[in-house]
């Protein structure tokens, strides 16, 4: 004998799992230096003008270390720097387009040792960048995942 079963349960249990896309993948760069008084952090301003890190999506040709490098150039003028080869954390948050389109991301996030910064680089005209220790980069930025990450440091 069948039960009956709700729209919104069936959609939940069954339907729902078999057409939601998986979240998308960006790479991020948590670059850090040693500075005066300890480690350093460097966060640069969104579009939006929130705290983040560097980061993009992955790049044909290259590693996820590598593309996580490639983004701390574009957006922050790392100019040389050691990539580690496996993330050191990663989270999920939302990537948020111009166009109001909201989309599920997993952002893996690579350690990025900065030895030499750029003050001229692509987008030097749109961002801000700041040096910050750990704990108070955990204090500005707005994602859960990343404030815990940085908490771990």
């Amino acid at each position: 004998m069948l039960r009956s079963t709700s729209l919104g349960s069936l959609w939940a249990n069954y339907i729902k799992p078999i057409v939601q896309r998986p979240p998308g993948l960006q790479v991020g760069a948590l670059c850090h230096r040693e500075g005066d008084n300890g480690r350093e952090v460097l966060l640069i301003s969104s579009s939006s003008g929130r705290w983040i890190l560097p980061k993009g999506w992955p790049i044909d040709g290259k590693t996820a270390g590598e593309a996580a490098q490639q983004e701390a150039w574009e957006e922050a003028g790392i100019k040389k720097s050691h990539v580690s080869k496996e993330a050191v954390g990663s989270f999920l948050t939302e990537k948020h387009f111009n166009d109001g389109r909201v989309m599920p991301c997993e952002q893996k996030v690579f350690s990025v040792a900065v030895s030499k910064v750029s003050d001229e680089f692509p987008e030097a005209h749109r961002r801000k960048r700041i040096w910050v220790s750990p704990e108070k980069a955990a204090e500005l930025v707005d994602e859960d995942g990343l404030k815990s990450l940085l908490h771990t440091l």
